[in-house]
Protein backbone atom coordinates (compact mmCIF):
# COMPACT_ATOMS: atom_id res chain seq x y z
CA UNK A 1 0.00 0.00 0.00
CA UNK A 2 0.94 3.85 -0.64
CA UNK A 3 2.22 5.42 2.00
CA UNK A 4 -0.79 8.40 1.12
CA UNK A 5 -2.54 4.86 1.43
CA UNK A 6 -1.70 3.85 4.62
CA UNK A 7 -2.54 7.92 6.01
CA UNK A 8 -5.90 7.56 4.61
CA UNK A 9 -6.09 4.14 6.10
CA UNK A 10 -5.10 5.38 9.61
CA UNK A 11 -7.81 8.63 9.11
CA UNK A 12 -4.78 11.26 8.70
CA UNK A 13 -4.48 14.14 6.04
CA UNK A 14 -1.42 16.15 4.95
CA UNK A 15 -2.07 19.31 6.14
CA UNK A 16 -1.95 22.92 3.87
CA UNK A 17 1.33 24.92 3.41
CA UNK A 18 2.37 26.65 6.89
CA UNK A 19 0.23 30.07 7.32
CA UNK A 20 3.02 31.95 8.84
CA UNK A 21 2.25 35.04 10.64
CA UNK A 22 1.68 38.22 8.71
CA UNK A 23 4.74 39.85 10.28
CA UNK A 24 7.31 36.87 10.04
CA UNK A 25 9.89 37.15 7.29
CA UNK A 26 10.21 34.00 5.64
CA UNK A 27 13.70 33.72 4.39
CA UNK A 28 14.21 29.57 4.06
CA UNK A 29 12.90 26.65 2.13
CA UNK A 30 10.73 24.18 4.44
CA UNK A 31 12.64 21.09 1.81
CA UNK A 32 15.49 21.18 -0.43
CA UNK A 33 16.11 18.23 -2.44
CA UNK A 34 20.37 17.81 -3.20
CA UNK A 35 20.96 14.70 -5.24
CA UNK A 36 18.99 12.06 -3.51
CA UNK A 37 18.77 13.62 -0.54
CA UNK A 38 15.91 15.99 0.96
CA UNK A 39 17.12 18.19 3.60
CA UNK A 40 14.14 19.06 5.32
CA UNK A 41 13.92 22.30 7.57
CA UNK A 42 12.59 22.34 11.15
CA UNK A 43 8.49 22.07 11.09
CA UNK A 44 6.07 22.51 14.23
CA UNK A 45 2.66 21.17 14.75
CA UNK A 46 0.29 22.08 11.90
CA UNK A 47 -3.54 21.65 11.41
CA UNK A 48 -5.00 20.77 8.49
CA UNK A 49 -5.69 24.39 7.16
CA UNK A 50 -1.94 25.16 7.42
CA UNK A 51 -2.02 27.18 10.81
CA UNK A 52 -0.53 25.79 14.26
CA UNK A 53 -2.13 22.76 15.23
CA UNK A 54 -2.98 21.90 19.01
CA UNK A 55 -1.85 23.99 22.06
CA UNK A 56 1.60 26.00 22.60
CA UNK A 57 3.70 25.67 25.24
CA UNK A 58 5.97 24.01 27.30
CA UNK A 59 6.19 20.04 27.87
CA UNK A 60 6.27 19.31 31.60
CA UNK A 61 4.37 22.47 32.54
CA UNK A 62 1.65 23.33 29.47
CA UNK A 63 1.77 19.82 28.15
CA UNK A 64 2.08 16.40 29.11
CA UNK A 65 3.95 13.74 27.72
CA UNK A 66 0.89 11.95 25.44
CA UNK A 67 -0.25 15.27 23.78
CA UNK A 68 3.74 15.94 23.17
CA UNK A 69 3.89 12.90 21.15
CA UNK A 70 0.18 14.38 19.37
CA UNK A 71 2.19 17.42 18.80
CA UNK A 72 5.43 15.73 17.03
CA UNK A 73 3.15 13.54 15.06
CA UNK A 74 1.48 16.18 13.34
CA UNK A 75 4.65 17.91 12.91
CA UNK A 76 5.32 14.65 10.66
CA UNK A 77 2.62 15.57 8.58
CA UNK A 78 3.67 18.70 8.15
CA UNK A 79 6.74 17.36 7.54
CA UNK A 80 5.02 15.10 4.76
CA UNK A 81 2.82 17.39 3.57
CA UNK A 82 6.28 19.47 2.97
CA UNK A 83 7.85 16.68 1.06
CA UNK A 84 5.28 15.71 -0.74
CA UNK A 85 4.76 19.07 -2.45
CA UNK A 86 8.62 19.32 -3.27
CA UNK A 87 9.02 15.39 -4.71
CA UNK A 88 5.62 14.71 -6.02
CA UNK A 89 5.38 11.20 -4.51
CA UNK A 90 5.98 10.17 -0.29
CA UNK A 91 6.59 6.39 -2.50
CA UNK A 92 9.81 8.41 -3.56
CA UNK A 93 11.32 8.27 0.16
CA UNK A 94 13.89 5.05 0.25
CA UNK A 95 14.60 5.72 3.88
CA UNK A 96 15.36 8.09 6.74
CA UNK A 97 19.35 9.82 7.64
CA UNK A 98 18.35 11.33 10.21
CA UNK A 99 15.83 13.20 12.73
CA UNK A 100 16.57 15.86 14.91
CA UNK A 101 13.70 16.97 17.33
CA UNK A 102 13.65 20.08 19.84
CA UNK A 103 11.53 19.98 22.53
CA UNK A 104 10.10 23.07 24.37
CA UNK A 105 10.50 21.85 28.09
CA UNK A 106 10.03 23.07 31.04
CA UNK A 107 12.70 23.13 33.81
CA UNK A 108 13.31 19.65 35.36
CA UNK A 109 11.46 17.82 31.87
CA UNK A 110 13.72 15.19 31.18
CA UNK A 111 11.16 12.96 28.64
CA UNK A 112 12.08 14.53 25.09
CA UNK A 113 12.46 11.40 24.14
CA UNK A 114 9.51 9.90 24.41
CA UNK A 115 7.64 13.02 22.78
CA UNK A 116 9.71 12.23 19.76
CA UNK A 117 8.19 8.89 19.86
CA UNK A 118 4.99 10.58 18.50
CA UNK A 119 6.65 11.23 15.14
CA UNK A 120 9.02 8.25 14.97
CA UNK A 121 5.79 5.86 15.65
CA UNK A 122 4.27 7.61 12.39
CA UNK A 123 6.99 7.05 10.41
CA UNK A 124 7.76 3.67 11.16
CA UNK A 125 3.92 2.74 10.36
CA UNK A 126 4.38 4.57 7.20
CA UNK A 127 7.35 3.38 5.91
CA UNK A 128 8.23 0.50 7.74
CA UNK A 129 10.88 -0.20 10.46
CA UNK A 130 14.00 -0.56 8.25
CA UNK A 131 13.31 2.58 6.44
CA UNK A 132 11.82 4.47 9.63
CA UNK A 133 14.45 3.56 12.36
CA UNK A 134 17.60 5.98 12.36
CA UNK A 135 19.99 8.09 13.73
CA UNK A 136 18.03 10.62 15.88
CA UNK A 137 18.99 13.08 18.34
CA UNK A 138 16.45 15.10 21.09
CA UNK A 139 17.13 17.86 22.70
CA UNK A 140 15.24 19.80 25.55
CA UNK A 141 14.58 23.77 24.52
CA UNK A 142 14.36 26.99 27.31
CA UNK A 143 12.05 28.41 24.32
CA UNK A 144 10.92 27.48 20.41
CA UNK A 145 9.58 29.94 17.80
CA UNK A 146 6.12 30.52 17.77
CA UNK A 147 5.97 28.72 21.58
CA UNK A 148 5.53 25.24 19.80
CA UNK A 149 5.44 22.52 21.61
CA UNK A 150 8.08 20.61 19.28
CA UNK A 151 9.99 21.28 16.30
CA UNK A 152 11.32 18.61 14.26
CA UNK A 153 14.10 18.82 10.90
CA UNK A 154 15.94 15.71 9.62
CA UNK A 155 16.75 14.26 6.23
CA UNK A 156 15.70 11.29 4.07
CA UNK A 157 16.81 9.43 1.06
CA UNK A 158 14.75 9.67 -1.75
CA UNK A 159 14.47 7.47 -4.80
CA UNK A 160 15.61 9.46 -8.41
CA UNK A 161 12.54 9.70 -10.84
CA UNK A 162 14.14 7.25 -13.19
CA UNK A 163 13.93 4.89 -10.31
CA UNK A 164 10.43 5.12 -9.47
CA UNK A 165 8.24 2.10 -10.89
Amino acid sequence: MSVEGKLKAMGLALPAEMKFPPDLRVSWRQVRVVGTRAIIAGHGPRAADGTPFGKPGKLGRDLSIEEGCEAAKAAGLAILGDLKREIGDLDRVVSWSRVFGMVNSAPGFVGQAAVLDGFTDLMIALFGEDAAICPRAVMGAAELALNAPVIIEGEVEIAPLQDRA
